[in-house]
């Protein structure tokens, strides 16, 4: 299991590939070109190992991503306002950049909103064409909240994590899977059987 720091995983990865170890990986921070790293260095040691790698590890949270990537093909415009802990080190969350980069596969037309600014930064910063909002304060755990608007209407998904005990069952969930899960595998969706979810490699 590695929940390190972002610059600390890659090479506990590579360690793990390099051993032969099965890895669950939660730690924030793993793009897409980490990713495909990731995959060549399996490759290279021809799958002696399997990595599960999930931005998160919260039912709720994975279910946001899934019905926020359904809304974004009927919505023309939509923003994700996160909110953690103090002692977050990334800003943006994984989850959030993570809920962009779906929310950009599904849509069917793009959409960009103003972007004046009187005090700069205000607007959020933009991943995958949706602009993104980071809080950071004590008393948080995590948060997501995606906000979508039409003609009309607006609709709000949201995910609040009171608890760390939240990420228990999509951890266990991944421990008793990866054995059994060749290669890499990205996001828990493959292992909660949600048809054209997830991806693996």
């Amino acid at each position: 299991m590695d929940f390190s720091t972002p610059a600390a995983v890659m090479g506990n990865v590579r360690w793990a590939i390099e051993n032969a170890v099965h890895a669950v990986v939660g730690t924030t921070g793993i793009g897409a070109s980490e990713l495909a790293e990731i995959g060549r260095w399996l490759s290279a040691r021809k799958n002696a190992s399997n990595v599960i790698v999930a931005p998160n590890f919260a039912i709720g949270a994975v279910l946001v991503q899934r019905f926020a990537a359904e809304a974004a093909r009927l919505f023309p415009a939509a923003e994700i306002i996160e909110l953690h802990h103090e002692g977050k080190l990334d800003a943006p969350s994984g989850t959030s950049v993570a809920t962009a980069e779906r929310m950009a596969k599904s849509r069917t037309t793009e959409w960009e909103g103003p972007d004046s600014e009187t005090v700069e930064g205000v607007r959020g910063g933009s991943a995958f064409g949706t602009r993104i909002h980071s809080v950071r304060l004590p008393g948080l755990v995590a948060h997501q909240e995606v906000l979508f608007g039409g003609d009309g209407q607006t609709l709000s998904i949201r995910h609040d994590t009171t608890d760390r005990e939240s990420f228990m069952p999509g951890v266990v969930l991944a421990i008793k899977a990866v054995m059994d899960r060749p290669g890499l595998t990205i996001g828990l969706e493959p292992l909660l059987g949600l048809e054209g979810a997830g991806d693996s490699r």
